[in-house]
């Protein structure tokens, strides 16, 4: 997508040193106040940075670990090394598939051949899967813009679209899941307007106001709790999330919050959508029961990021050390609360996910290798 009219990556290679590559990312943390590049040279910076939500999102997160995979080569090729590495990496945000699958695949490709040729192999393996997310997001996005426009000549008139979280370029390489969607209607003149969850306690609804903002596309912040009053007062046509990882039978885990949304569409008739690529399905769990879900952080409910009067970001203690505070990252929705899986093969209902892939013979996932 562009920043400022400059198409831009939120994750690319820097080779000004052809011996030493190194990754170049956008540090998530300081969105939407700066935009700063940062420069990861090591496995270890990658996993501090993946845990630390300078980058995030589930796709981006599987890229930055095969990544870190190999940078981790790039200095040792050894096995030692390389388990070390998909370990740590790995332990990094327990909840997000794709950072698993990734680093499964980069071990997969590498582990067959002899240590002269791993860390080529792997740095150009890591190419190929961020190359492929752009693609694979790219190619769902189109799914979901049909959805969208084909809600627009039902209604004639504006769609009204609820999003939660970020789930755009800035969680991907490329693109987005869900706003891939919106990006794609909107480019394509289709009247509509996101209603953009603020997203507590990280507030990655900025993110997304940020992103729609610089795109032209129309939006409204709403706090967390304001969309169920909106579905009751049929200002929501429908809801479209990204997700961290989505079971075999179409269970859901998402941003927290996600659940309360897709219960309260449920209960007002609101289509709910889940827009993911192919490496975000766990193949080899069907219920969501089984997804771990990350706990973070006090600190992250305890302290807000923003702007004081004078423009310059700050942040604001809003409770005491003395109070404890529980933060659970994601909660799971489940397949009966979702009306349709969008992917890059097309739609489906959570029960037809699985024909779905089986009818897709190109397709490449981790149900093939299950």
């Amino acid at each position: 997508m562009k920043i400022d009219g400059i198409l831009t990556r939120s994750l690319w290679e820097v080779r000004d040193d052809p011996a030493a590559p190194v990754v170049g990312i956008i540090d998530q943390t300081c969105l939407p106040f700066a935009v700063v590049h940062r420069r990861i040279g090591s496995a270890a910076q990658m996993v501090a940075a993946i845990a630390s939500m300078q980058v995030r999102g589930a796709p981006l997160i599987g890229v930055a670990g095969a990544y870190g995979l190999a940078l981790a080569l790039r200095d040792d090729v050894s096995d030692a090394a390389l388990s070390t590495a998909h370990r740590t990496l790995n332990e990094a945000r327990p909840t997000a598939v794709n950072l698993r699958w990734a680093l499964d695949r980069m071990q997969a490709a590498v582990v067959p051949l002899p240590p002269t040729a791993r860390a080529a192999t792997a740095w150009a393996e890591a190419g190929r899967i961020a190359e492929e997310d752009v693609a694979l997001n790219r190619a769902l996005g189109a799914h979901g813009a049909t959805l969208i426009a084909e809600a627009h000549r039902r209604l004639q008139r504006p769609v009204n679209v609820l999003t939660h979280c970020n789930a755009g370029w800035i969680a991907t390489v490329d693109y987005g899941t869900a706003l891939s969607a919106i990006y794609q209607a909107h480019d394509a003149g289709v009247p509509l307007h996101v209603w953009v969850d603020e997203t507590r306690p990280r507030n990655q609804g900025l993110l997304t106001a940020w992103e729609l903002a610089a795109h032209g596309v129309p939006h409204t912040l709403i706090v967390d709790n304001a969309g169920g009053h909106l579905m009751q007062h049929g200002q929501v046509d429908l809801a479209i999330v990204g997700a961290d990882r989505v079971t075999a039978r179409g269970d859901v885990c998402n941003k927290i919050g996600t659940y309360l949304k897709a219960l309260a569409a449920h209960d007002n008739g609101v289509p709910f959508y889940v827009a993911v690529p192919s490496p975000t399905i766990d193949w080899t769990i069907d219920d969501g029961a089984a997804i771990p879900i990350e706990d973070r952080a006090g600190d992250e409910v305890r302290i807000v990021t923003g702007r004081d009067d004078a423009g310059a970001p700050t942040r604001v203690r809003i409770a005491g050390d003395e109070t404890r505070v529980a933060n659970p990252a994601f909660d799971v929705t489940p397949a009966r609360l979702v009306t349709g899986i969008i992917t890059e093969h097309g739609v489906a209902a959570p029960a037809q996910l699985r024909a779905l892939f089986n009818d897709t013979p190109t397709v490449t996932s981790r149900r093939e290798a299950a």
